[in-house]
C-alpha cells in the first residue's frame, strides 16, 4: 500500500494574501466551489489540471528559521532571469543570487512572508526537458 499527497500545506500569517501571491506565481486558481475571501483562515489554490493543491493556513507565529521544505520553480515560458523580474514585481525579494557564468545556477527568493524558494533555469534555457529535476 502507498499514500498519495493530497495537498501541500503552508503556515501563513495571512492565508489569503499568500494564496493570492502564489496563485499569480504558479498560474493556479482558487477553488470555484469554495472561493477564498480576505480574513479566511484557510485558503486553497489549485493547479489548472486540478491535480496539485496548496493550502495556506493561518497561524499566529511568524516564520522564525530557514524553511525545511521549499519550492523549486522552473519557468515554462520565460528565462530564469525574466521570471525573477516578474516575481519581484509580484512582491518576492532576492535572498541569494547563485547564478554561474556558464548560465547554470539559480536565484533564491523569498515570498512576502519570508518563505524561501528557488528559481532555476527555464524550459527555454535547457536542452534536456528532464534537466529541471536536477538543481543546476
Amino acid at each position: 500500500m502507498t499514500s498519495r499527497l493530497s495537498h501541500t500545506s503552508v503556515d501563513s500569517r495571512d492565508a489569503y494574501a499568500q494564496a493570492a501571491f502564489w496563485a499569480q506565481v504558479l498560474g493556479y486558481t482558487g477553488d470555484p466551489d469554495d472561493p477564498d475571501e480576505p480574513g479566511d483562515e484557510e485558503c486553497l489554490i489549485v493547479s489548472p489540471d486540478g491535480r496539485t493543491k496548496i493550502l495556506f493556513i493561518e497561524v499566529p507565529e511568524g516564520k522564525s528559521a530557514k524553511n525545511r521544505l521549499h519550492f523549486d520553480l522552473a519557468p515554462t515560458d520565460l528565462t530564469r532571469d525574466d521570471e525573477v523580474a516578474r516575481l519581484l514585481q509580484l512582491g518576492a525579494t532576492v535572498v541569494a543570487d547563485r547564478r554561474v557564468a556558464d548560465g547554470t545556477g539559480w536565484f533564491t527568493l523569498a515570498d512576502p512572508e519570508g518563505n524561501e524558494f528557488c528559481v532555476l533555469r527555464g524550459d527555454l534555457e535547457r536542452p534536456d526537458p528532464w534537466a529541471h529535476l536536477i538543481r543546476d
